[in-house]
C-alpha cells in the first residue's frame, strides 16, 4: 500500500460522502473514465464524470457508503461497499457495490463500479400507483 494512493482514496471517498460532484471530478485525470457497469456507457472526462456523480446523488439524495473491504496496490485500490439510502422514488436502497480504481499521476484514471443490478433496479423503480 502506498501512502499517496491511500491519501487519494481518502480524499476521493470524502467527496462521495459529501455528495460533492465538483470535488469528485477534480480528483480524476482529464481523460479519466468512470463506468458504472449497469448497462449505460462510461462517462469520459471530468465534465461527464461530474454529471454522472450529480445524477447519482439526484437518484439517491441520502446515499451512504458502508465499507466492507478495501485493498491497495501501487497504482490502484479495490473496495467493496454496502450502499444504503432512499431513492428519489421513496424506496429503500440496500445494494452491494465493488469499485476497481486505477490511479495515474496522483489522480483517478479509471473507476469501474460493479453493482448488484437487480437490487439497484428494484430500489430505483418508480412506485406503483394503487387506487
Amino acid at each position: 500500500m502506498t501512502a499517496a494512493v491511500r491519501d487519494l482514496f481518502e480524499r476521493y471517498h470524502a467527496g462521495w460522502e459529501a455528495r460533492d460532484p465538483d470535488r469528485i471530478a477534480e480528483l480524476h485525470t482529464d481523460d479519466s473514465v468512470f463506468h458504472l457497469h449497469s448497462g449505460q456507457p462510461p462517462a469520459r472526462g471530468r465534465a461527464a464524470i461530474r454529471e454522472a456523480a450529480a445524477g447519482t446523488f439526484a437518484l439517491v439524495p441520502d446515499l451512504a457508503f458502508d465499507l466492507v473491504s478495501l485493498r491497495f496496490g501501487e497504482d490502484f485500490w479495490v473496495v467493496q461497499w454496502k450502499l444504503t439510502g432512499t431513492s428519489a422514488a421513496g424506496a429503500a436502497l440496500d445494494v452491494d457495490l465493488a469499485d476497481f480504481v486505477l490511479v495515474e499521476n496522483g489522480a483517478v484514471k479509471e473507476k469501474h463500479s460493479y453493482v448488484d443490478g437487480v437490487a439497484m433496479q428494484a430500489a430505483l423503480a418508480p412506485a406503483e400507483v394503487t387506487s
